[in-house]
């Protein structure tokens, strides 16, 4: 991945046409997963690709069923099989947090960023940390503070003595953000003008200091953790830097069972030897292929009226009743970009090369929830972005198809 690579653009899916899209389309159309069958109407148009050579084939529900070629079978495979290493190794220190972890997992498939919220001692820098031993990749932790500069997160020219000139230059020093994995902790207790220093690093993977721009190492990963229930000397992030994190994790305190297990292996002597399953290079390939995922144009619209229907207020007229109630501002196209690549990721890590509608639901949560903004009638009624998602998950209906 070429480090000016912007981790939330999308990309584009090319229907494709003539002789190749018609047998694409009968191929989706024979093929058999998980998910229910194509309909009649699917089955007809596939046909009626066949016989036109001229002519793009209309869009069919059937989900393509294969990457490009056997590398990229074999990448995914090891894809699959890289994700439950990590798995195996991150249990050894963390207990339990499966949906948390999945999480990170897609955001790092993904070359995303996440935001962590969740009160003291849930084990976010722990998570973050040790994933990041686990794929034995440069970790640095910021401790978000009133007084922190942009400088402190960046890096600043110095001055410093020339030994062989005996004169003095301007020398830049690096700051944490020349990492892998930075966990920036409790970035909402700092004021908006250091958090944005990190706009441009999760955005472009790279940092503009006295003019000079320094590209940061591939890959590249920002997670941020909030806690949720001290809001006293905090700066709440700005609606644009919230919208540059893909994924919005609500971390919760775990069942009995685990939070006894966490305290029995918590107070004893426990240093595991971890296994490096899964590589820098192999992430940044994973990214490449996440992208290659096939997806239809049926699940592409899905996402996309679900997106939309959450910005319908009473300038449109036609949205639904708690949209216009209760909601702000909708989500923004980063919503719909997120969804797509998240649900890729999710699609290879469970063993399938296309993306289903189901993939899209389960990540509306963590997706949609910082982005849909909610008014004063739903604050002072406890309405929360959850329960918007929910009624949009609702409101917008799943195609017949089922694919």
């Amino acid at each position: 991945m070429d480090s000016d690579t912007q981790a939330t653009e999308p990309t584009d899916v090319v229907e494709p046409t003539g002789d190749a899209a018609a047998t694409e389309a009968a191929v989706a159309v024979q093929a058999t997963d998980d998910t229910a069958a194509p309909t009649e109407g699917a089955a007809e148009d596939a046909e009626a690709a066949e016989s036109t050579e001229d002519v793009a084939p209309a869009v069919v529900a059937a989900q393509p069923t294969e990457l490009e070629s056997a590398d990229d079978i074999a990448l995914a495979d090891k894809m699959k099989a890289g994700r439950e290493q990590i798995l195996s190794e991150l249990h050894k220190k963390i207990i339990g947090q499966d949906e948390i972890i999945e999480q990170v997992l897609q955001t790092l498939f993904v070359g995303g960023n996440s935001l962590i919220v969740g009160v003291p001692g849930l084990a976010k820098t722990l998570l973050i940390q040790t994933m990041a031993q686990v794929l034995d990749l440069k970790f640095a932790r910021i401790q978000f503070t009133p007084d922190l500069m942009p400088s402190d997160i960046t890096g600043t020219d110095i001055i410093q003595d020339d030994p062989e000139t005996g004169g003095r230059k301007m020398v830049f020093a690096p700051g944490p953000v020349f990492t892998n994995i930075l966990l920036a902790d409790e970035i909402n207790r700092t004021p908006p003008k250091t958090q944005s220093a990190l706009l441009e690093a999760m955005q472009e993977h790279r940092v503009t200091v006295q003019g000079r721009t320094y590209e940061l190492d591939e890959p590249f990963f920002v997670f941020a953790t909030q806690n949720p229930i001290e809001l006293e000397g905090t700066y709440p992030l700005p609606e644009a830097q919230l919208d540059r994190f893909m994924f919005h994790i609500v971390i919760e305190h775990p069942p009995e069972h685990e939070e006894l297990e966490v305290v029995r292996t918590t107070t004893i002597t426990n240093n595991p030897d971890f296994k490096h399953a899964v590589t820098g290079d192999d992430l940044v390939a994973f990214q490449e292929l996440v992208r290659k995922v096939p997806v239809s144009e049926a699940v592409m619209r899905y996402t996309l009226e679900l997106v939309r229907t959450s910005r319908r207020n009473d300038k449109d007229g036609d949205g639904p009743d708690f949209v216009k109630k209760w909601v702000q501002y909708g989500a923004s196209v980063r919503a719909a970009q997120y969804l797509v690549l998240g649900s890729k990721a999710r699609a290879l890590t469970q063993g399938r090369y296309h993306v289903n509608f189901d993939d899209i639901r389960a990540l509306s949560r963590p997706v949609l929830r910082h982005r849909v903004l909610l008014n004063f009638h739903a604050e002072s009624e406890g309405i929360t972005s959850d329960q918007i998602v929910d009624q949009l998950l609702e409101a917008v209906p799943v195609p017949a198809s089922q694919m």
